[in-house]
């Protein structure tokens, strides 16, 4: 890369929104709606770029034209998942821990004049109708901070011995 392209393309994040746009314009010929300012940033350098150092060749053009030909539009946005229900979890994959209780037990903590109640399930564990993949994530979605979630239920004692 030439040293003033990459002077110029460097500079550009500490460019406003609206000078970006007008850089945008001078450099595509055209205007944009766009106020997204990663997105200038981002399509200006690209082009500055491409002008510099040379386009897609016509085989590459020729290839995204066909690619784009038997892409089928998407019509609608894809259906989101119903949310789990106490009934019905989601399958988390999670590796066997010897320290962990069997599937079904309930651990209880009291926090902050609070009664945490977790199920160890197969793979994961359920709090507040969620799955998480450990404890900790558990511990970390209850204190807001990371911390050992088998030593935030009792799993273990300070220094990593049951």
């Amino acid at each position: 890369m030439l040293p003033n392209l990459a002077g110029e393309i460097a500079a550009l994040p500490r460019l406003r929104v609206s000078e970006l746009r007008a850089r945008f314009a001078a450099v595509f010929g055209e205007s944009t709606p766009s106020h997204n300012k990663v997105w200038l940033v981002k399509r200006i350098a690209w082009r500055l770029q491409a002008q510099a150092e040379g386009d897609l060749s016509e085989r590459a053009r020729q290839r995204a034209a066909e690619l784009a030909a038997d892409a089928d539009p998407r019509l609608s946005a894809p259906a989101k998942e119903a949310p789990a229900t106490p009934d019905h979890y989601p399958v988390i994959r999670v590796p066997a821990d010897e320290r962990l209780p069997r599937p079904g037990t309930i651990l209880t903590r009291r926090y902050k004049g609070r009664t945490l109640q977790v199920e160890v399930l197969e793979h994961g564990f359920a709090f507040d109708g969620q799955v998480y993949r450990s404890l900790s994530a558990v511990a970390k979605a209850v204190t807001g901070s990371h911390c050992s979630g088998h030593l935030f239920f009792g799993l273990a004692k300070k220094g990593g011995k049951p």
